[in-house]
């Protein structure tokens, strides 16, 4: 035990933070209670023998047994695989030929004339692609799916291309699909057109009032209608709550509901001026188009739905347009009236229960 001489020196030095007692005196002091060095025990030093470690021979064929199955079962599926592709694409081929429409809504009438029910509404969802020429590639596309709807008597059209390219060009949109229409029904036969975009006025054809003719709405959406039309409407209506002009118990689905539909499938109000004797811009609102479509046919070699607006497809039936009648994919971007024609099949077929 520390004597209590020693024991104050060395607190002494410690509040004096070492300027008292010099390393040599601390050591003389401390040396007395220290056990001699030549009395400790000495252990020799061990050291630990490295033991080669050997595979056992049931581990290495356990792991070759491995390897080998593996390798079996990748060949096998990969094989099985690209013969089911091929199977499908040759079947798949083959139905192109079959229900081919030749340009004919007769023959379109009466591919879809078996099914118990049409979607009042269809939308589709397209892409543009990475071509020089892929906005005429759009354009003609959206001018076949626009004769196929009106051919098979679906009054309503809605396409979504997420970067809006088609909204830039409605005018030569309309001339496209004017003709496209043409060589399906005649120029006297063919359906009324009314094109047009949020934010967009009309853009239609005038034709002789005394001629009944059916009438085609077609809906061109982007990807600003979708987030960008959430966030605008958020911002309007918190500002109108913090004015006073609307209380936060008004803001209800329902009144969301409106909002979007009236923001999203009417046109504007503007009047433009007339291109051509019988084309012209349009003023009018009274374009009756459910927000929310029966159908969303996707074209594409994935589902991919591409920031489409969310909220009208709450209820809406959802077909892959790049997958055969058995569920295989076809990896296409292509838009063929089979897979048209499929998703019709499909949405005839499809049970509605709405969440219950």
């Amino acid at each position: 035990m520390v004597s209590k001489i020693d024991r104050e020196l060395l607190r002494d030095n410690i509040r004096s933070r070492g300027s008292k007692l010099s390393a040599t005196d601390r050591e003389n002091i401390l040396k007395p209670y220290l056990p001699d060095p030549a009395e400790l025990p000495r252990w020799p030093p061990q050291r630990r023998k490295k033991v080669p470690r050997k595979t056992p021979i049931r581990t290495f064929l356990k792991s070759q047994i491995h390897l080998i199955t593996y390798a079996f079962l990748h060949i096998f599926f990969g094989i099985a695989v690209r013969l089911l592709r091929s199977y499908h694409a040759v079947i798949d081929r083959i139905l192109a030929i079959v229900y081919y429409h030749h340009r004919t809504p007769e023959l379109i009438r009466k591919d879809v004339k078996g099914l118990d029910r049409l979607p009042n509404h269809l939308s589709v969802i397209l892409s543009l692609r990475k071509e020089d020429n892929a906005l005429p590639i759009l354009m003609d596309e959206v001018a076949e799916l626009v004769s196929w709807t009106a051919s098979a008597g679906i009054p309503v059209l809605s396409v979504y291309e997420k970067s809006g390219a088609l909204k830039s060009c409605i005018p030569i949109l309309h001339q496209a699909i004017t003709n496209k229409l043409s060589s399906y029904f005649g120029s006297a036969q063919q359906p009324t057109l009314q094109l047009f975009a949020p934010h967009h006025p009309v853009y239609e054809h005038r034709r002789d009032e005394s001629i009944p003719h059916k009438s085609l709405v077609v809906l061109l959406l982007s990807a600003t209608d979708g987030q960008e039309t959430f966030v605008d409407l958020t911002k309007t209506l918190a500002e109108m709550s913090q004015n006073g002009k609307l209380s936060p118990e008004d803001i209800t689905t329902e009144l969301v509901d409106a909002e979007i539909s009236e923001i999203t499938t009417q046109p504007s109000q503007e009047v433009s001026p007339a291109f051509g004797p019988n084309i012209a811009y349009s003023s009018q609102s009274s374009i009756a188009v459910n927000p929310e479509p029966d159908l969303l046919l996707v074209f594409g070699p994935s589902m991919k739905l591409d920031g489409y607006p969310p909220w009208h497809i709450r209820l809406t039936e959802i077909y892959h347009a790049g997958v055969d009648s058995d569920g295989a994919a076809v990896y296409s971007d292509i838009v063929e009236y089979q897979g048209f024609l499929r998703g019709l099949w499909r949405y005839s077929g499809a049970q509605m229960r709405f969440g219950r």
